[in-house]
């Protein structure tokens, strides 16, 4: 597995195939299919790989929080949700709230997140590959490889099943 540390670097050289293969998948993959190899894929690979010696994502992103997340965080601190948002989140363009910093407001030194069993859903299902229809968020796939180790070894692994073979176009 290619490390936390490594990623954007080799993800960054590969930008152009990744994009490729994304436009093979779209072309080629059936759906169903594409969804069960990426959740295969995930349950085989998360199932070895320990996410707080990486936390990429949470180095990378601000956690995203619902309303619901944003109930469960305030009781585990035990404080108003106006306050728990007032403290730790601002609200952005499209009205949900984000944590305020990058890194992650919650994540501590040794991987781990302060917000524990509340942690957001979007934070805990990333990078998203054991949700249906990855078909159709396959431009979101290729993006996050920059960032998840794990995903980036599940795009070079899709790539080998499905035969891909990257034709490098020269630029003139």
């Amino acid at each position: 597995m290619i490390s936390p540390n490594e990623v954007a670097a080799r993800a960054e050289q590969k930008e152009d195939e990744n994009y490729a293969f994304r436009t093979y998948l779209k072309n080629h993959a059936n759906p169903e299919k594409l969804d069960a190899q990426f959740l295969k894929l995930h349950n085989e690979l998360f199932s070895n790989y320990d996410c707080n010696s990486c936390r990429n994502c949470c180095k990378e992103y601000r956690g995203n929080l619902s309303d619901e997340d944003i109930m469960k965080c305030a009781e585990k601190f035990n404080m108003p949700p106006d306050d728990f948002k007032a403290q730790y989140l601002h609200q952005n363009q499209e009205g949900s709230y984000d944590t305020n910093h990058k890194p992650c407001d919650f994540l501590q030194k040794d991987g781990s997140c302060l917000l524990g069993d509340c942690k957001p859903v979007n934070c805990a299902d990333f990078p998203f590959t054991a949700r249906p229809d990855r078909w159709a968020s396959l431009l979101g796939i290729v993006s996050n490889a920059s960032v998840c180790p794990v995903l980036f070894e599940m795009l070079e692994i899709l790539k080998d099943e499905y035969g891909f073979v990257y034709h490098k176009k020269s630029r003139r």
